[in-house]
């Protein structure tokens, strides 16, 4: 104020000579808004020719359905976990009364709209020679033959170009051998998965190189560890655990070089921890039980052993199936939110949905 510009020494009036500058951050609510179109008529004097302004593309014709409404709306289901029924009493807020069964069909119609795109995604996934997949379940209430309390699955591959990877959802009732078949028909290369035994038939059919997962051996002596109450650093378990962190801390250095640098530095640093750890195993398996936890750890190192050693073989290759893991993390966050698929159709548009949103992700873009 004017009062406060006074020098409290001599009492002349102060200068200004600058100025110091604050920022907060603010956010703007949403908001909903109606794009109207408006399109001339036209007709002829005879009365027999009457013409409309063409409407521009619609994506869910004759519907209140924008596309950046669309986009809003499934980015907030498959992106952030937010139940359509959450959404629903998020839009009665702002005053917009768009009943759960509506957004339901717009979803649908949504994953049904972008199957071109999935389909050459998918072209992509399989014309290039490396491959992950993982599953984990989900509950869809109608389906033929099927009670609605049953499992069924959501398979989760994830490959293509490392500078343009691909992520892709496939739902199936069942969890058997018939499903990587039908879904990497054609395909040709390394196939990286956890150690389960639906895959085995895939890899004889066509050929592939079964990569194995680190990961999941490691957790398993982690779990051993856990299970005997606390660290003891002569165990079997804590012994397994810590060979298998230093091959991690291998693949830490190792991760910044191109393919064929990671290749030599594997051959030189990881080879020879996994041909102590391989000496250890043969010695150990043994002499421990095979149901306590250190021995099913063992075990399951022994018969995946010539699998989880392939990732030598290849510098583009992934000691572990973690991003495939990673890819189908967003599934099973959002799953805690909203338990279940209503039908067939909601759960494959919902694959297409997430496939189209992991996708983005994985290529550094916005997924709305």
């Amino acid at each position: 104020s004017n009062d406060e510009r006074v020098c409290p020494h001599d009492g002349k009036p102060l200068a200004e000579i600058g100025e110091v500058t604050s920022e907060q951050l603010d956010i703007i609510p949403a908001k909903i808004q109606v794009i109207r179109h408006i399109r001339k008529q036209y007709a002829c004097s005879c009365g027999q020719c009457i013409k409309t302004a063409a409407l521009p593309p619609q994506p869910i014709p004759k519907s209140l359905a924008s596309p950046g409404l669309l986009a809003h709306i499934t980015v907030s289901k498959y992106q952030d976990a937010l139940p359509l029924y959450r959404q629903e009493t998020i839009l009665k807020r702002i005053g917009v009364d768009l009943p759960r069964a509506t957004l339901a069909n717009w979803m649908i119609q949504a994953g049904n709209l972008i199957q071109p795109l999935i389909n050459l995604l998918r072209d992509r996934l399989l014309a290039y020679d490396i491959l992950q997949m993982d599953e984990t379940t989900v509950q869809v209430l109608k389906e033929p033959d099927k009670t609605a309390q049953s499992k069924s699955y959501l398979w989760l591959q994830r490959g293509g170009p490392p500078d343009q990877p691909v992520v892709l959802y496939d739902y199936d009732p069942g969890r058997g051998q018939e499903v990587p078949k039908r879904l990497l028909e054609g395909f040709k290369g390394y196939l990286q998965t956890d150690g389960y035994d639906g895959y085995n038939a895939v890899v004889a059919v066509n050929g592939l190189t079964h990569v194995g997962c680190m990961a999941h051996a490691r957790r398993k002596f982690s779990d051993a560890v856990k299970a005997q109450g606390k660290e003891k650093p002569g165990s079997n378990a804590y012994r397994g655990l810590a060979l298998i962190k230093k091959l991690y801390r291998v693949e830490k250095q190792a991760r910044k070089l191109k393919p064929d640098a990671r290749h030599t530095h594997r051959q030189r640093h990881a080879r020879p921890v996994l041909d102590e750890l391989r000496s250890w195993l043969d010695e150990t398996l043994v002499q421990v039980p095979p149901q306590s936890a250190t021995g099913k750890a063992l075990n399951y190192l022994h018969n995946e052993w010539d699998k989880l050693i392939r990732y030598l073989d290849d510098g583009r290759l992934e000691i572990d199936n973690n991003g495939a893991e990673n890819a189908i993390r967003p599934f099973v966050v959002g799953r805690k939110n909203w338990l279940f698929s209503a039908s067939i159709k909601g759960v494959n548009a919902s694959a297409n949905l997430y496939s189209l949103i992991e996708t983005a992700k994985a290529n550094g873009l916005e997924p709305y």
